[in-house]
């Protein structure tokens, strides 16, 4: 589906930022856009505070597991958005690359998570008007 865009997100662990970036863009666009998320340096379980934080808003990220970066991953995307790992993510012609400077949850409570959260849908929700889709009702 070459009309689709691709959007790939990546963090170091996977387990926060890229995760709930990824449930963002999945829950405004829906299946207009496909969605990856991935990590340098994969966690072992998704950060229960992000998942908490989404699951205030409405949106299931429990079910996700980090997941490694691959140079696959990097090629089938259009978009490849950056989070803290900066020079590892492979670059290639032709490829779109925003890095996105954002606080890492690691470690942090829910009440340090929400306003990472609330940040990372306004930048979603930027990206979804810059590659000209429109948001779904």
């Amino acid at each position: 589906m070459a009309d689709k865009p691709s959007v790939l997100f990546v963090c170091v662990h996977n387990a926060g930022r890229s995760q709930m970036a990824a449930a963002w863009l999945t829950h405004l666009a829906g299946d207009r856009v496909e969605v990856r998320s991935a990590g340098s340096a994969p966690g072992g379980q998704v950060n229960p505070a992000a998942v908490e934080a989404m699951a205030e808003v409405g949106i299931d990220i429990s079910a996700e597991v980090p997941k490694i970066l691959t140079v696959d991953a990097v090629k089938e995307s259009d978009v490849c958005i950056t989070m803290g790992c900066g020079d590892t993510c492979p670059v290639f012609p032709g490829k779109r690359y925003l890095d996105w400077k954002l606080d890492d949850p690691a470690g942090q409570g829910v009440e340090a998570v929400r306003p990472i959260r609330d940040e990372i849908k306004t930048r979603v929700e930027s990206l979804i008007a810059e590659i000209g889709m429109k948001r779904e009702a």
